[in-house]
């Protein structure tokens, strides 16, 4: 069983919109993992206004947490009426959700040479130390062109071993595809490519109902899921695996 997990978010199609929808997500799945008693660590973000995130990244640990989440990865699609429509009108925008299990060191065998390393303040909150010294990371993988950043955590050695455990997990999952065609073909797959048609699930604000599309699974209170309650969710795309 795989106890911890890479997950990231990114704000898709939509603007302002999506990425309010993707710092939605980040909340829902940080209490969810509050609830499970799972460990969750910001390793970096793209904050926007209102509480938005462009992208957000995070490592999660606990019993479970990868088998229980795996599901998650694919496009998450919205439909609501943001709070700067005047009009009313329900507008469609997306975030992509991509969870990789973490890996150990041994399993990945990364050469130092093809890795590129760079530091800067981290800014954000944290305190007076994060603004002041270079403790922000961001290592580029030069032979794939992967670019990790971590800056939430307080050292600079923390953060580069952040970014160096998510690197292994992205690199990990390119070698089991074997070759990079097939890994950028299953990489879509995965994550899609946030277009508004591309989804696993839809959260519709004005029916309250969340649908997941590949097993036909509706649960309503939508409210209650964004605030951690994924559960009710969760427990019905299992029946509908097992039914597959």
């Amino acid at each position: 069983m795989v106890n911890k997990l890479i997950l990231e978010i990114r704000g898709g199609a939509g603007g302002d919109e999506a990425a309010l929808f993707a710092g939605d997500l980040a909340r829902m799945y940080q209490r969810y993992a509050a609830k499970c008693g799972w460990a969750f660590n910001v390793t970096d973000y793209n904050e926007t206004a209102g509480n938005g995130y462009k992208f957000f990244s995070a490592r999660l640990s606990g019993t479970g947490c990868y088998d229980a989440l795996k599901q998650e990865s694919g496009v998450h699609r919205v439909q609501r009426v943001p709070s700067t429509e005047r009009q009313g009108r329900v507008h469609t925008s997306t975030a992509t959700v991509a969870v990789l299990p973490e890996v150990e060191p041994k399993e990945v065998n990364i050469n130092m040479n093809d890795i590129e390393v760079s530091f800067s303040r981290a800014g954000g909150p944290g305190g007076q130390n994060v603004n002041k010294v270079e403790t922000a990371v961001r290592i580029t993988h030069k032979p794939t062109g992967i670019v990790i950043g971590s800056r939430a955590e307080r050292s600079q050695h923390a953060n580069r071993e952040a970014a160096m455990s998510v690197l292994r997990a992205k690199l990990f999952e390119m070698q089991r595809t074997k070759e990079m065609s097939e890994f950028s073909a299953d990489r879509r797959e995965l994550v899609g490519t946030a277009d508004r048609s591309e989804k696993i699930r839809t959260y519709n604000f004005p029916d309250d109902r969340i649908t997941d599309h590949r097993f036909n699974v509706k649960v309503h209170d939508i409210e209650s899921v964004l605030e951690g309650d994924l559960d009710k969710l969760l427990s019905k795309i299992a029946k509908g695996q097992v039914k597959e």
